[in-house]
């Protein structure tokens, strides 16, 4: 496990930005060898991907191999609302990149069964050989995607219900209006993202402290979700200062102290796309 932390919050988008443009490049994908990229929605990673959008104007990225499958998506909320997922991540990152609609996957929350959609996309990412790199933010009570206190650390993407801290916390983009926040959710499980090849983890804000402790110095628990990646084989967590508030100084200095280390992870040759072909 590796914990990086940075100043702030623009430090940790640029960190995860160059990270995941890295871990893209090294994979030296093309028509028939395609990255698999799990992505979140919400407030943490919009930093990230305005930092992935610049890159590919820039020419140093394209997600014309890519593949990508979302963590989540509301239950009953039409695809055009403005805070669905799907225009979420339409307008906060696939619009503005060279990604093919056919390879950006989000689940279907109108699906006429549930169920079944949920199976298929597990199908999905199964026969696109598995996620290469999960990329996920948390709650303040730890959950990760909608896997809420009490999720099973082996589940697979479901329907859930939303705790009501969750329906509190999304409230603020339903004008504030408790009766408009979806109650159930579709959701990959924790153990779909356990089976990503690697997972990072993005926490941001004193407001996440606490589950930042409760998921780098506690034990595993199913009530605090993000402590089952303590058991993955390659997980990163990117969190600020902020975050960082409730940890012993002691586990701070020492992940800061490889920071050296972590920053040759995100290093380089920066040319541009055209310029290597």
């Amino acid at each position: 496990m590796r914990l990086v932390i940075l100043d702030n919050s623009d430090e940790v988008s640029i960190w995860n930005a160059k990270y995941i443009r890295k871990k893209i490049h090294d994979f030296k994908p093309g028509p028939n060898r395609y990255f698999t990229l799990g992505l979140p929605t919400g407030s943490t990673p919009l930093g990230t991907y305005k930092k992935l959008i610049e890159f590919y104007k820039k020419g140093t990225l394209s997600f014309r191999y890519v593949k990508t499958f979302n963590m989540d998506e509301y239950v009953g909320l039409p695809r055009d609302h403005p805070e669905s997922y799907h225009s979420f991540m339409w307008n906060s990152l696939f619009k503005h990149v060279d990604i093919l609609p056919e390879n950006a996957h989000i689940l279907d929350g109108n699906a006429p069964d549930l169920q079944k959609e949920c199976e298929e996309f597990e199908r999905k990412i199964s026969e696109a050989g598995g996620i290469e790199l999960f990329i996920g933010g948390i709650g303040p009570d730890g959950h990760i995607a909608f896997n809420e206190p009490g999720s099973s650390l082996a589940s697979r993407t479901r329907v859930k219900t939303l705790a009501m801290d969750t329906i509190l916390a999304n409230a603020r983009f339903f004008d504030n209006d408790l009766t408009k926040v979806p109650r159930q959710a579709l959701t990959v499980g924790v153990g779909t993202v356990m089976d990503a090849r690697e997972v990072m983890i993005i926490i941001t804000g004193a407001h996440k402290s606490f589950a930042l402790y409760k998921a780098i110095e506690e034990g595993v628990s199913h009530m605090w979700t993000v402590s089952a990646f303590q058991l993955h084989p390659r997980t990163i967590f990117v969190c600020d200062e902020d975050a960082t508030h409730e940890l012993r100084v002691k586990t701070v200095k020492y992940f800061k102290g490889l920071m050296e280390i972590h920053n040759k992870l995100i290093q380089e040759d920066e040319q541009p796309e055209a310029e290597k072909q």
